[in-house]
């Protein structure tokens, strides 16, 4: 016979498991895009994991009312390693770019770096910035992953 704690923390992790992995799959697949009032600056990829080598669509979308602008031609996009050492940027003309509300501009990254080498599996971080109207500077994150 199996003692009564032990039975009762049984019964709890086989109810509680599945109820938890309901609750946080269903808090990681929320949308990526938020449009809100004022400033906001959102970067939008198709999904989080990639496989190495895959194209990885990114767009950059004013998620804000207000008008955004960039330094150049690249909009600012900047791909990082983890350790926030940029691998890289997309070849741009130093031409100040606008992004009005609710619009967006797409780029493709073949996973290779600046000097043309691949990148390995990892985790890397997609940075872009831009200016407010009243020359704030704002700045989004976020992460992908890449695997084999």
């Amino acid at each position: 016979m199996f003692p009564k704690g032990l039975t009762l923390a049984i019964l709890l992790g086989i109810v509680a498991g599945p109820v938890f992995g309901i609750i946080l799959f269903e808090v990681s697949e929320q949308e990526q895009l938020i449009f809100v009032e004022g400033s906001s600056l959102s970067i939008v990829t198709e999904k989080i994991d990639f496989k190495l080598a895959e194209p990885i669509l990114i767009k950059i979308v004013n998620s804000g009312t207000d008008k955004l602008t960039f330094p150049n031609s690249s909009y600012g996009l900047v791909i990082k390693q983890l350790d926030s050492i940029p691998i890289y940027s997309p070849i741009s003309t130093q031409v100040v770019s606008k992004l009005e509300s609710h619009d967006e501009v797409d780029f493709i990254w073949n996973q290779l770096k600046n000097d043309g080498t691949q990148i390995l599996e990892g985790t890397y971080k997609i940075s872009v910035k831009a200016s407010t109207t009243n020359e704030k500077i704002i700045e989004k994150i976020i992460t992908i992953n890449i695997f084999k």
